[in-house]
């Protein structure tokens, strides 16, 4: 990103990244790195994405930085499987808890396990929090889990084919 947009970055994003409650995220191992870092990818990508198709770039924004908002203690009561399902729920949960969201968000939020989960991504920027999740997630499992990249990318696309019909 240019200085211009890591700025514009840094002002959309700052009351979240500098909240008490999302800071607890740096502690939480996430793909390899800590929560916080894995939302902070996903965000950057998704405000590059969502900016350059001239869409709703600063709620994208928001809403891809929260889209993983919970911690593993709020996780012990699932499965690893179970989790893939409910974690977009209890994130949805904290953020609407913690800053002000509009059903747009909302969606971005819920949506963004997309096909694993239930909830379909209604809005283009839903869209871009979803892939852009599964593109830094792949890159971040790549190096210890190749097979389950693969397995995520498979899925995704067998049920995107699978809408259209």
């Amino acid at each position: 990103m240019s200085l211009k947009q890591t700025y514009e970055f840094d002002q959309i994003v700052n009351d979240i990244t500098n909240h008490e409650r999302f800071l607890d995220l740096k502690h939480e191992l996430h793909h390899g790195i800590s929560r916080y870092e894995h939302s902070l990818r996903v965000a950057k990508v998704t405000y590059q994405i969502s900016k350059k198709l001239h869409l709703d770039y600063e709620r994208a924004t928001r809403a891809a930085l929260l889209h993983d908002f919970f911690t593993e203690k709020e996780m012990a009561n699932f499965t690893g499987k179970e989790t893939f399902k409910v974690h977009p729920k209890i994130a949805l949960i904290n953020a609407k808890k913690y800053f002000d969201l509009d059903p747009k968000q909302e969606n971005m939020i819920e949506a963004h396990m997309f096909p694993v989960s239930n909830v379909l991504p209604k809005y283009k920027e839903s869209w871009i929090v979803t892939c852009a999740d599964k593109v830094v997630a792949s890159h971040e499992m790549y190096r210890y889990k190749a097979q389950m990249v693969l397995g995520i990318w498979l899925i995704f696309l067998f049920n995107v084919i699978a809408i259209q019909k």
